[in-house]
């Protein structure tokens, strides 16, 4: 492309400082160095870790920052080294990356990887510890190693995911976040059985997201819990079999599910990011065997707490990043997955809205109906 080596000017929504509006802005691009993507980011989603960092949760949030981790584009130019894409190829840029040569990726234990996350941590790129963008020689953060809420982003090679180009870019977005930690929460933390009954806390993209894969699965029982109780007919669709709303029980919740269960269910999963419910999940799940993953962040500085009882008594605490998937490996199978129908993608999205729009977008997140907003940066 007649970009490839320039400094590329484009719109990217910054956010200058925690909780205040989102800025639309002229942000100049540099272009990749050894071992970097630049990518032409053609739809970004909002993730609720957006919005945590946003809101100044985050111990490593920094300001001002491009926000954005859930999105798909087209590889506008490529770094020198770079082998495993190149310019026009379609890709969803991944924060959980994949070297394939760290401890962790060699491990065989887990979907961490070491590369980059020194980096990545900090809001910069590893090869000079600099960002990529600017505005007016001002630099701005990265966000996770992607910052997708701009037109064109640079990331780490081992961040990229390429993907079949008969993908709609606007759907499969997802599968850079919310859809792949839920339903990998399933298939490769938990490794729920068929015949499972399995608790959900929380039913926002992620909650259902792993009622779908629960579903999948083949769990006998899939009950959410929400203290919404118009989310049920959504979570339905979804897989979910029954509804409690804690607002409904004096007692408490991990009480009223051990009795609904006879004794408590085999696999509880938590997607909120809140402590005490944290809590609940554990202690609702079954003696002996039950399994309690956490799905949801919690703020920075919050603890968990229960009686160690309840692990000596053989349940198990648990927590999942990205749901356990290899980003670069498996999100391209995913994708596959998707265009065979065998998941869902274009149920998850309820907004669609432009860039520009990002406030709005990030006002609507908040509000009951919204699942995921996907954003187009062509505006």
């Amino acid at each position: 492309m007649a970009t490839q080596g320039q400094v590329i000017t484009c719109k990217a929504a910054v956010a200058w400082e925690p909780k205040k509006p989102l800025v639309i802005e002229d942000v100049q691009v540099a272009p990749p160095q050894a071992g970097e993507v630049r990518i032409k980011i053609l739809y970004t989603a909002l993730c609720h870790t957006d919005a945590y960092t946003w809101g100044g949760k985050d111990p490593e949030g920094l300001f001002p920052c491009i926000l954005g981790h859930e999105a798909a584009g087209i590889v506008e130019s490529v770094g020198e080294g770079v082998t495993e894409v190149q310019p026009g190829d379609h890709v969803i840029p991944c924060y959980q990356a994949e070297c394939r040569e760290c401890k962790f990726c060699k491990s065989g234990k887990t979907n961490l990887c070491g590369k980059v996350r020194a980096a990545t941590g900090v809001g910069v790129m590893m090869s000079d510890r600099q960002s990529r963008f600017s505005i007016n020689g001002k630099p701005i953060y990265h966000f996770m190693g992607t910052s997708t809420f701009s037109q064109y982003t640079v990331v780490h090679d081992v961040s990229v995911a390429k993907i079949d180009p008969k993908a709609p870019l606007e759907k499969v977005c997802l599968l850079g976040c919310g859809v792949p930690t839920g339903l990998g929460a399933v298939w490769n933390t938990a490794k729920v059985e068929a015949g499972s009954i399995v608790a959900i806390f929380g039913l926002g993209t992620v909650g259902l997201a792993v009622a779908e894969g629960a579903k999948a699965a083949g769990a006998s029982r899939i009950i959410g819990v929400d203290i919404d109780s118009k989310k049920f007919d959504i979570a339905k669709n979804f897989g979910v079999t029954e509804f409690v709303n804690p607002k409904d029980h004096e007692k408490p919740i991990q009480q009223v599910l051990v009795d609904l269960t006879d004794g408590g269910v085999d696999y509880s999963f938590e997607c909120i990011g809140n402590v005490s419910v944290m809590r609940a999940a554990l202690e609702c799940c079954h003696k002996g065997w039950g399994t309690s993953v956490i799905v949801g962040v919690a703020a920075s500085g919050e603890e968990i707490s229960t009686r160690p009882f309840q692990l000596v008594t053989g349940r198990v605490w648990k927590g999942t990043a990205f749901g356990g998937f290899k980003s670069r490996s498996q999100v391209p199978w995913l994708v596959e997955k998707y265009l065979k129908k065998e998941i869902k993608v274009d149920e998850y999205i309820t907004h669609n809205l432009t860039l520009g729009e990002i406030n709005k977008a990030f006002d609507l997140m908040h509000e009951r109906g919204c699942l995921r907003c996907v954003l187009s940066t062509e505006a």
